[in-house]
């Protein structure tokens, strides 16, 4: 899976990603990091990537139809960074398994 994680969300996210064997970027390792939220979306719809954010403007776009890319909404609160990948690791085989289903707007609590 080809997953780009957005700013908010730290790059450490995007290492954990990809130990995991998925190919995936963070906004700032692609020149991205100030970029808006349309040219986000573009890239993410262009390159067939997965977008992983905490932006609830990004899973409000998706439900607005059109050309979407897959969007996994992460709903945590402002944590530190070990906080957030401790959280999130144990959860991403669900995440994994409701995208090979066919999911295109995973909220994860």
């Amino acid at each position: 899976m080809r997953f780009l994680v957005d700013a908010q969300l730290p790059p450490a996210l995007a290492r954990l990603l990809s130990a995991h064997g998925h190919h995936a970027e963070h906004v700032a390792d692609i020149g991205m990091r100030d970029a808006d939220d349309t040219a986000i979306w573009r890239h993410a719809v262009i390159n067939q990537s997965i977008l992983v954010t905490k932006d609830e403007d990004f899973p409000n776009r998706w439900r607005q139809g059109g050309n979407t890319p897959i969007v996994v909404w992460l709903r945590v609160g402002n944590c530190s960074r070990r906080a957030l990948l401790a959280w999130f690791e144990p959860l991403l085989p669900q995440v994994e398994t409701l995208i090979q289903h066919g999911e295109k707007l995973i909220e994860v609590r």
